[in-house]
């Protein structure tokens, strides 16, 4: 434990070269003494490091000093391959710690402008702040991922208790899992269940158990094949197209909610624009109900009279 912190110690120093003792002991939580002492050790044993006291004083390492701790280890690696996720997706992993130690290395390889140089800039790091929880989102229940995680390395099938969207219930099925996928906030288990690829919602996915026997996955498919397969299953365009009427200032609304499921759009009267939404079936109109009086279905007829029909439904229960 107290190697790791050593190492973490360095690791800030060589980033800033003159750190406060308060700062450090925040860093690595523990006491200043503490600090203090790590200094002292790391200075008996020949690293250029010192306290400086002082109203500006602080832990110093000498100038031009390098620190070979460029190595990352194999955990460090894995939390910088999912470099996409965010903290919290990342913490879920147990890969936060990992995550934290090997940004302090890189960051130590960095090398450090002179103050007012040319060179001097902001990081991307320092402009972008990376987030993948949706709006609004509540934390989601289901199994835990980092559990899964680690199990999933077995490479062997599980049995899962899954409550499908529609149903009260959870039903236990086996599938062969290729792996995780995080999109949007949510996380999915990417399975073959009866040599069919298909996710399950991880909030749905009540409980599993490891089986003894080795997952049968198709020959030729992997995670990334699997996944992008289901993602344009998901987002395919539909066989059945909507004309509607739609005010113009819901357009960005509707490109919000709707994605690519809007095919077309076009003027019409003034504050009105005509758009095509595909959907794979005919009931799928009732998403449109949120936009309320905003919108008018042209065509098709039955599609019209859906709407119709749904919101007569709607109108009778607020009566």
């Amino acid at each position: 434990m107290r190697a790791s912190r050593l190492l973490s110690l360095l690791l800030l120093l060589q980033t800033r070269q003159r750190v406060t003792t308060a700062e450090l002991a925040g860093r690595l939580e523990v006491s200043r003494r503490t600090v203090l002492r790590d200094v002292e050790a790391l200075s008996a044993a020949g690293v250029p490091v010192y306290a400086e006291r002082g109203r500006h004083g602080g832990i110093v390492l000498l100038p031009g000093s390098r620190l070979n701790a460029s190595h990352l280890e194999p955990v460090e690696m894995e939390a910088l391959v999912v470099a996409g996720l965010d903290a919290r997706q990342r913490d879920q992993l147990g890969l936060a710690g990992a995550h934290e130690t090997a940004t302090r290395k890189i960051e130590a390889r960095r090398a450090a402008p002179e103050p007012g140089s040319s060179n001097e800039s902001l990081r991307l790091a320092d402009l972008i702040v990376v987030d993948n929880t949706a709006w609004l989102a509540r934390p989601a229940a289901g199994a835990d991922i980092g559990d899964l995680a680690l199990d999933l390395r077995r490479r062997g099938r599980l049995e899962i208790r899954y409550r499908r969207s529609a149903e009260s219930r959870a039903a236990a099925r086996v599938v062969d899992p290729y792996g995780l996928a995080s999109k949007s906030g949510r996380w999915y288990l990417v399975a073959d269940s009866r040599g069919s690829g298909r996710l399950f919602a991880i909030e749905r996915l009540e409980s599993y158990r490891c089986l003894a026997e080795p997952a049968r996955l198709r020959a030729g498919q992997t995670l990334g094949t699997v996944w992008a397969g289901l993602k344009d299953r998901v987002e395919e365009a539909g066989a059945v197209a909507i004309t509607a009427r739609l005010e113009a200032d819901q357009l960005d609304r509707a490109r919000r909610i709707l994605g690519t499921r809007i095919q077309d759009v076009a003027p019409a009267a003034a504050g009105w624009c005509r758009v095509t939404i595909r959907y794979p079936e005919l009931e799928a109109v009732r998403q449109l109900l949120q936009f309320a009086d905003h919108i008018e279905i042209v065509a098709p007829p039955e599609a019209r009279e859906r709407l119709r029909e749904l919101a007569a439904d709607l109108a009778a229960r607020h009566r």
